[in-house]
């Protein structure tokens, strides 16, 4: 303390006061955010009790985070610190979902031992916004149903609702998911796959009809083939075939393979599946009774 009577610190004096280093002080004193009250004869900086806990409140906005114009526009009341703090809360949201993304990108780029090239690519797709990850969803939709009016409404809509809701704090293995299905998405080998899906479809509706059909032939195919998978009943048996007898009557068991492979194959099971993994949803229902039917097809088809 000054031995002049005033009850004033010198910047020194303050330091040590505080615990803060001479050049921090010095450094905010020169932002602006700490004026001194006035200057000694020989113009150095004086600064008095207020000043030591104006000086406290900067350190800790400053520990928070907060950028000098904050901790200025504090000081002078301009803001209140709950305003500050909440906008800074919102930053601080978005640097820890980004950190977080950055964090399951790294760990899968570890985990598949990726190249450069696809390290980008990972980070590239793994940081793009709800509304570009929609945009390319709704984009292999439209292509998918591009004038196919009779496609059953059910399945139109189904298609047409798909989301791809990759989370704030995805995991290593969301992100691969993601990675994968966007692959998927502009593959055009698969948007070929699922054009060819949604033409069977079409074929065996009328434009206009009640939803529905789709539905109702897939819990009569469940219906059938779930109890025969749990007794045991493989796709190759006897027991198989008439199930197909059931399910399918007199239809050419050729043109019925052709059309179930186009809507239950691998890739489209895979695809199913990896958006349910992207947003964090249940696996997709019945994906093995399926994939039974196809089987049983394809070994008499085969035989």
């Amino acid at each position: 303390m000054n031995d002049d009577g005033t009850g004033l610190l010198t910047i020194g004096e303050l330091a040590r006061a505080t615990g803060l280093t001479v050049r921090t002080i010095r450094y905010w004193s020169d932002e602006g955010v700490l004026a001194p009250v006035t200057r000694s004869p020989g113009g150095y900086r004086l600064y008095d009790a207020a000043s030591v806990a104006r000086l406290e409140l900067i350190r800790t906005l400053r520990e928070l985070g907060l950028g000098l114009e904050d901790v200025r526009r504090v000081l002078a009341g301009e803001r209140t610190v709950a305003e500050v703090a909440a906008t800074h809360v919102a930053a601080l949201d978005a640097q820890i979902r980004s950190l977080k993304v950055t964090r399951a990108v790294l760990s899968s780029v570890a985990r598949r031992d990726s190249t450069a090239k696809e390290m980008t690519l990972m980070n590239k797709l793994a940081r793009l916004s709800a509304a570009e990850r929609q945009r390319i969803m709704a984009e292999f939709v439209a292509e998918a149903l591009q004038g196919l009016d009779a496609v059953d409404p059910e399945v139109r809509e189904r298609l047409r609702a798909t989301t791809v809701d990759l989370a704030d704090d995805p995991t290593p293995e969301e992100v691969d998911a993601w990675v994968e299905l966007a692959e998927m998405l502009q593959d055009p080998d698969f948007r070929a796959q699922m054009r060819r899906a949604m033409e069977f479809n079409a074929a065996d509706g009328t434009p206009g009809e009640a939803p529905g059909r789709s539905l109702w032939f897939a819990k009569r195919m469940v219906d059938l083939v779930a109890p025969a998978r749990a007794h045991g009943v493989v796709p190759e048996s006897p027991e198989a075939g008439a199930v197909l007898d059931e399910l399918f009557g007199d239809a050419d068991r050729g043109a019925v393979l052709e059309r179930m492979a186009a809507g239950f194959n691998e890739r489209l099971a895979r695809y199913r599946e990896l958006i349910a993994l992207v947003n964090r949803a249940p696996a997709p229902p019945h994906a093995e009774d399926f994939a039974w039917v196809v089987a049983a097809l394809r070994a008499r088809a085969d035989g």
